[in-house]
C-alpha cells in the first residue's frame, strides 16, 4: 500500500519534471531550436494551434530558424502569432517560407532570461513539494483506515521525503543547466 502511494507520487512528480523542461525549451539561448517557436498559438480558421501542427520548423543554422507551412495560406496568420508572441522576434516571409533570424541575445537580456528560469524552476519546486503533500496526505489516509501500522506510516513518510529530495534536486539542476546555457557567449 505504501508503495503503490509513492509510486503514484513519483508518477506526478516525473510530471512536473517533464512540464519544467518543455517550459525551459521554449525560453531563447541565442541559439536556434524549433522548441522556441512550437508552442506559439496560431488563430488557425478561428482554432488557436499550436505551429507545431502547421508547419515544418527546422534550424539549418545556429542563428536561423525556417517555418515552411504545410498550408500557405496560414502564413499571414504564423506571422502574425509570431510578432505577438513575447520572443522579440521578427519575421521575414518570402511568400512560401518563414525566416525568424535569432539575433545575439544582450547581456541585459541574459539576466532577463536568468529570471524568468528562476520562476519556472520556482514553480516545479512547489509542484513537486504539492506532490509531497498529497502523497502525505494519502498515506494518513491509509494509516487512519488501519491499512497499515503507525511504524510503517513513519518509514513512508521518510521515503516519501527521500523521493521529495531527490525531485527537488533534479529541478535544480535542470535550471542550473539551463541558467549557464543562457549565460553562455
Amino acid at each position: 500500500m505504501i508503495k503503490q502511494g509513492l509510486t503514484e507520487t513519483e508518477d506526478r512528480m516525473k510530471k512536473a519534471i517533464e512540464v519544467l523542461e518543455a517550459d525551459l525549451r521554449g525560453i531563447r539561448t541565442g541559439r536556434a531550436s524549433p522548441a522556441l517557436v512550437e508552442r506559439v498559438r496560431v488563430e488557425y480558421y478561428g482554432t488557436p494551434t499550436n505551429l507545431v501542427e502547421l508547419a515544418s520548423i527546422s534550424a539549418p543554422e545556429p542563428q536561423l530558424l525556417m517555418i515552411r507551412p504545410w498550408d500557405v495560406t496560414s502564413l499571414k496568420e504564423i506571422e502574425r502569432a509570431i510578432l505577438q508572441s513575447d520572443l522579440g522576434l521578427t519575421p521575414s516571409n518570402d511568400g512560401k517560407i518563414i525566416r525568424l533570424t535569432i539575433p545575439p541575445l544582450t547581456e541585459e537580456r541574459r539576466k532577463e532570461l536568468t529570471k524568468v528560469v528562476a520562476k519556472r524552476v520556482e514553480e516545479a519546486r512547489v509542484a513537486v513539494r504539492n506532490c509531497r503533500r498529497d502523497g502525505l496526505s494519502t498515506l494518513k489516509d491509509f494509516e487512519k483506515e488501519k491499512l497499515f501500522s503507525e511504524d510503517d506510516f513513519y518509514v513512508g513518510k521518510d521515503d516519501l521525503q527521500k523521493l521529495t529530495d531527490r525531485y527537488i534536486e533534479l529541478v535544480d539542476e535542470i535550471g542550473d543547466a539551463k541558467e549557464q546555457e543562457i549565460l553562455e557567449l
